[in-house]
């Protein structure tokens, strides 16, 4: 299948500028970086997909085998950068997308240049001294509650990992995006999402690497900023003044503005 339809490929921006490739998180599809894409392509060329099962993709590319592991989401963003023949691509990963985009330039690292991991974490479990955030009971409890009942599931979680009660239309998108995955897709991604552990795989980060993320964030807390760019050498920790676990959304100019301020630093 051509990748480029499995995944709902779009293409925007300036065509002579660095290539930066956007990955969504959890639910999510490319529609959640709108507000940061127009700032972006004035500068760069914009490369937009939905992993499959989201979204616009071809659903019908969707297994549970292949995506039980967050390597079948990195092994189709490395065919999508294969299929477009992407060079010194910049990867953008929000959520557990930052680990797919850790998982992706470990592979194959020739073809990125940098990496951008927002709201970024490589375990959500709490381990001895690690702290992801997330106790074992914690995590069962969230995935039997997705599994029993999956709209209800989103529509109380939704607002928790948007942040911002202030602003609860931004709740309500999230929380639509949520309805509109298939919820057996959506159980598969997520145990997939809260059950990963890719701490080892931080320190074969090759590319500089800027970590984003909120000063307060219910899903990946400052802890796991600061534990992700400690453990990938040579990079760079920024704190957002934002809300929240989505600052694409919460906090677009200040989001867009970090990202570019990082590829215009040497």
């Amino acid at each position: 299948m051509d990748v480029l339809s499995r995944n709902n490929v779009v293409v925007t921006g300036l065509d002579s500028g660095p290539t930066v490739v956007l990955a969504h998180g959890f639910g999510c599809d490319q529609n959640m970086w709108r507000l940061v894409v127009p700032r972006l392509a004035e500068r760069c060329r914009v490369v937009l997909f939905d992993h499959t099962g989201c979204g616009r993709s071809d659903v019908s590319a969707w297994s549970a085998e292949r995506y039980e592991r967050l390597d079948g989401y990195a092994e189709d963003v490395l065919e999508l950068c294969r299929e477009l023949d992407l060079r010194d691509v910049v990867l953008v990963g929000h959520s557990v997308s930052a680990m797919v985009a850790v998982l992706a330039a470990t592979r194959e690292p020739d073809r990125f240049a940098r990496l951008v991991l927002v709201t970024p974490s490589p375990r959500y479990l709490d381990d001895g001294d690690y702290r992801g955030g997330f106790s074992r009971a914690d995590i069962d409890e969230l995935l039997a509650a997705l599994e029993s009942n999956y709209l209800g599931w989103s529509a109380t979680m939704a607002p928790v990992i948007m942040g911002n009660p202030d602003r609860p239309e931004l709740g309500e998108e999230l929380r639509n995006s949520f309805c509109r995955t298939d919820p057996a897709i959506a159980r598969v991604f997520a145990r997939a999402t809260f059950l990963s552990d890719n701490r080892a795989d931080l320190a074969r980060v090759t590319v500089p690497t800027l970590i984003l993320q909120c000063a307060h964030d219910a899903i990946a807390p400052p802890e796991v900023g600061r534990f992700t760019h400690e453990q990938i050498p040579g990079s760079t920790l920024v704190t957002l003044d934002a809300t929240g676990h989505c600052p694409q959304l919460s906090a677009p100019q200040a989001t867009a503005e970090a990202i570019l301020a990082f590829l215009s630093a040497r």
